[in-house]
């Protein structure tokens, strides 16, 4: 019996790492990334990731929204909203402007709500680092 993918919205998936994949680097993409397999690194997008049950990803990731129900070991930024489905497994912190937890979920690190989105820029340094640079322009 085949398994049922957690996306659950009908638009097209832009790209699909397989379950036999093993991929090691910085991923950067724009639209959606569905994970299946094993990913080490970091991971970086204005777009949606969904990590399926299975794939195990060592990285920090920055993404507008993710999706997770495989295993996540490192930190999470997700400008949109973060979900972790029941058979998710988050290992680091997350900052996230909604975030959805399901029942048997397993998270251990700290959750930072983001009230206002448009004030994290994923592609640079913390927004407090920003501010102090730009004030001494």
């Amino acid at each position: 019996m085949a398994k049922k993918s957690i996306r659950t919205n009908t638009h097209r998936m832009g790209t699909t790492l397989g379950e036999e994949t093993i991929f090691e680097g910085v991923m950067r993409f724009t639209e959606s990334l569905q994970i299946n397999g094993k990913l080490k690194g970091e991971i970086i997008s204005t777009g949606s990731l969904y990590i399926e049950e299975g794939a195990v990803i060592d990285a920090d990731i920055q993404v507008a929204s993710i999706v997770i129900a495989g295993i996540v070991n490192g930190n999470i930024i997700a400008t949109d909203k973060l979900e972790i489905m029941t058979s998710g497994k988050v290992y680091g912190n997350i900052r996230t402007a909604r975030l959805r937890i399901a029942d048997g979920v397993v998270f251990k690190g700290k959750c930072e709500m983001i009230r206002d989105p448009r004030t994290v820029d994923i592609f640079s340094a913390r927004v407090e680092k920003l501010k102090k640079t730009v004030g001494g322009v």
